[in-house]
């Protein structure tokens, strides 16, 4: 039966003694219309000799594997789609149960406990929907787990008697994992570990492990990052033949590579970077046109003419997806020789670049554009803070970089312009918070300080930004594939929240039921400095969906842009590199001379937009997690210090109040809320005393001490100091003077409601927390 496989030429070029393909096995299991056992589809399918019906056992078990067949109870090989199973991932829970995320798309499922016994999270299975709870939430029957989690897991050992325990460190796995005795290796009591499992869990057993690896001590300087690294699966050793393939390029640009390339050399390109910044991958120069108008060069590290496609480098850059930065720590995607060294736009040395030469008009749109190869050699490394002093008149900096005066002028003339299309578009521009660790030389927290943006932050933003456009529109152009950055308006549900919390605040906004970015900025104008402004932004944010990779270009919403793609930072986020090898292989058609091009199929960006997009929220989720257990850190050495604070999310089980002072969030727990019983109302987020006239609600300002610090769950509990205070609009404190001129009650934070007791427009002690903006060094 096998000579009638249509894909029996395939199989017979791989294997000597081919096989049923695949697709001829799921066909002919469909035609039965009912699952086999193993010896009537060898019958069936015409095997005789011991190594075919051997292979078949194997392909067998690989499809199985894959989610392509179902092995049931009794034996029988059926086709899953036929059993209702889907296939996913389990996403564990610190409560104990989990999700299921379906690798078809939707929603969610949920796992309840019982059956997260014998799960660990990242185990890919198979599942069955087993109910529909009240909430319209699908339960998961685990069927089989068809990829057991791989990965070792990170955690605390500890020793009691003759048993050992490993507690792992990922919230997301809440079993512990028994160690026998003699596979502790090294470790000793109280230290953290990585751990392989050797014996699953059920659920009546636990699971049963080995050490592999001792990581050091609990409390040791920069152990949270390892614990991320590992607990978040970020790949951070370079292989050998990584590091050997790096090595044949050496650490200068030789002569025979800069032959063919536009010379840029003597161009005056300078950088411009923050204070630590060790790898430069942008360089920038303008220039003002007689008749009006700029032109704008931006060079970009040309890393596409050293990481060329299908090679080891290529593979480990798509595995990492880009560079990881931790507080004092980068886990980078290109090994440090490329990053820091050739691929690096270091001062007075030539490097290779591929450049964006766009003429923009003096109204600030984008004219006309072409992409080259180039050579260039840096003028000047910069930072934000000395152009900042440049701009600002700095005799002593203005003379030492007299050479680039005329450069970095013309960049804040063209910026000035740029910023006021920019506010006339409607993109979105929020100035939230962003801190620094200050450490010392024990690598403990001496401060967090909040990072202030100044003016060159946003030069360099706006010459990325249209960079970025001009690569966006040259794709489109041409109908080439390529990774877009896309930013999808929100969801309507999302931003009726929104709505509903702006109204809870007094906040009048006349938002259309699908605003466009120029009505989010008009309202965030309407915010003003309330004291709750950095919580409003935040909230706005939340409601939006988050940017991703993709190759369909469906615009970025929060830029107010329709085409826009990453191009300018190769050296650490590998959709730059994808769309630098497209442009190439564009230029390669108009019969330019290019290295490291690469024309990419629909089917081949699909799967690398998953896969960044991936990647990215990784890097996210490990940095977020570094900072957490930071800042609990930090916090253990205030414990019982009262801070100032306001309500940032109100929940069922409690409120998260950030600190004012050091930008820190912490739970008051409602059982903590004294002398009345509270509910919680999901659509005015709102927490409400049954008997007392006390609510609670996003935006107050309240005075807190810090009760606890739990450094393993990465959690502050904090206690309420007095009563909340309202935060006002101006409009409602006119609204209460023309009141009580005339004789009716004072208005307050919340529309048609007594005023609250001490309610006023700033209140004592209350700091402004939206003076400063979130430094961004390249547009997101």
């Amino acid at each position: 039966m096998t000579v009638n496989d249509p894909h029996l030429a395939r199989e017979q070029e791989k294997y000597d003694n081919p096989i049923p393909s695949r697709e001829f096995i799921l066909e002919h299991i469909e035609k039965r219309q009912s699952p086999a056992y193993f010896e009537e589809l060898v019958e069936e399918l015409g095997l005789t000799d011991d190594d075919a019906i051997f292979a078949l056992k194997k392909r067998l078990r690989a499809m199985e594997r894959d989610g392509q067949l179902i092995y049931t109870k009794n034996r029988r090989y059926g086709l899953v789609d036929n059993m209702d199973l889907v296939k996913g991932t389990v996403l564990g829970h610190r409560e104990g149960f989990g999700f299921l995320k379906l690798e078809q798309g939707g929603p969610d499922w949920f796992i309840p406990n019982f059956e997260m016994q014998r799960l660990l999270h990242g185990d890919i299975v198979l599942a069955t929907a087993q109910s529909v709870n009240s909430k319209d939430k699908i339960e998961a029957r685990v069927v089989r787990v068809l990829e057991p989690r791989s990965e070792p897991i990170v955690g605390r050992y500890y020793k009691d008697f003759a048993l050992g325990v490993v507690v792992p460190d990922d919230p997301r796995i809440t079993q512990d994992i028994v160690i026998p005795d003699g596979e502790q290796g090294e470790a000793r009591h109280g230290q953290v570990v990585l751990v392989e499992i050797t014996q699953r869990p059920s659920k009546r057993v636990n699971g049963i492990g080995k050490v592999t690896e001792v990581l050091g001590e609990h409390m040791a300087p920069g152990m949270e990052i390892e614990i991320a690294i590992r607990n978040h699966q970020i790949p951070h050793v370079f292989s050998d033949a990584v590091l050997k393939q790096v090595a044949k390029y050496g650490e200068e640009v030789p002569a025979e590579a800069k032959q063919g390339r536009v010379d840029l050399t003597q161009l005056g390109l300078i950088t411009i970077d923050g204070e630590d910044a060790r790898d430069f991958d942008d360089a920038v120069y303008a220039e003002a046109k007689e008749n009006g108008g700029w032109r704008l060069w931006v060079a970009i590290a040309d890393v596409s003419a050293y990481v060329l496609p299908y090679t080891v480098l290529d593979n480990t850059a798509i595995e990492r997806g880009n560079s990881v930065y931790f507080p004092d720590h980068v886990v980078p995607m290109l090994p440090e020789a490329l990053s820091n060294g050739l691929c690096s736009l270091n001062p007075h040395t030539d490097r290779l670049c591929l450049v964006a030469d766009m003429h923009i008009s003096a109204s600030g749109k984008l004219d006309s554009y072409q992409f080259y190869e180039a050579v260039m050699h840096s003028s000047a490394r910069l930072t934000y803070n000395k152009v900042h002093k440049i701009l600002q008149g700095d005799p002593e900096l203005r003379q030492q970089y007299a050479a680039n005066l005329t450069n970095i002028e013309t960049l804040n003339s063209l910026y000035k312009k740029l910023a006021k299309v920019r506010g006339q578009r409607g993109a979105i521009e929020f100035e939230t918070v962003e801190t620094r660790f200050v450490f010392n030389s024990h690598r403990k927290i001496e401060q967090i300080v909040p990072v202030h943006r100044v003016e060159s932050h946003k030069i360099i933003e706006e010459c990325m930004i249209m960079a970025n456009v001009a690569a966006a529109r040259f794709i489109e152009k041409h109908e080439a594939h390529t990774l877009f950055r896309v930013h999808e308006r929100p969801d309507a549900d999302r931003f009726d929240n929104f709505r509903r919390f702006l109204a809870e605040l007094g906040i009048e906004a006349n938002l259309s039921a699908e605003p466009t970015p120029l009505e989010l900025t008009q309202t965030l104008e309407k915010i003003g400095d309330r004291p709750d402004r950095e919580l409003i932004e935040t909230t706005m944010l939340r409601s939006m969906k988050q940017a991703v990779y993709q190759g369909d270009n469906q615009g970025h919403f929060g830029l107010a842009l329709e085409a826009y793609a990453h191009f300018t930072s190769p050296i650490r986020r590998y959709p730059d590199l994808v769309l630098h090898r497209g442009i190439k292989a564009l230029l390669a058609k108009q019969g330019q001379k290019v290295t490291g091009a690469r024309e990419y199929s629909e089917a081949e960006i699909t799967p690398l937009g998953e896969q960044c997009s991936m990647t990215e929220r990784r890097a996210d989720d490990a940095t977020r997690e570094v900072a957490d257990w930071l800042k609990c850190e930090y916090m253990q050495d205030h414990l019982g210090a009262e801070f100032d604070g306001v309500v940032a999310t109100v929940t069922s089980f409690g409120l998260f109040v950030r600190l004012t002072e050091l930008y820190i969030e912490g739970l008051v727990h409602v059982t903590s809320l004294q002398n009345d019983y509270y509910h919680f109302d999901a659509e005015r987020h709102t927490l409400s005393g049954e008997h007392g006239k006390v609510v609670y609600r996003m935006g107050d300002l309240l005075k807190v001490k810090v009760a606890a610090v739990n450094l393993e769950a990465r959690k502050i509990d904090l206690v309420l100091v007095g009563e909340p205070k309202r935060i006002v609009s101006k409009e409602q404190i006119k609204a209460s003077k023309q009141g009580a001129a005339k004789g009716g009650k004072r208005a307050t934070g919340k529309p048609a409601a007594p005023a609250a007791k001490g309610a006023e427009a700033k209140p004592k002690g209350a700091r402004n927390i939206t003076a400063r903006k979130k430094p961004r060094r390249k547009a997101k």
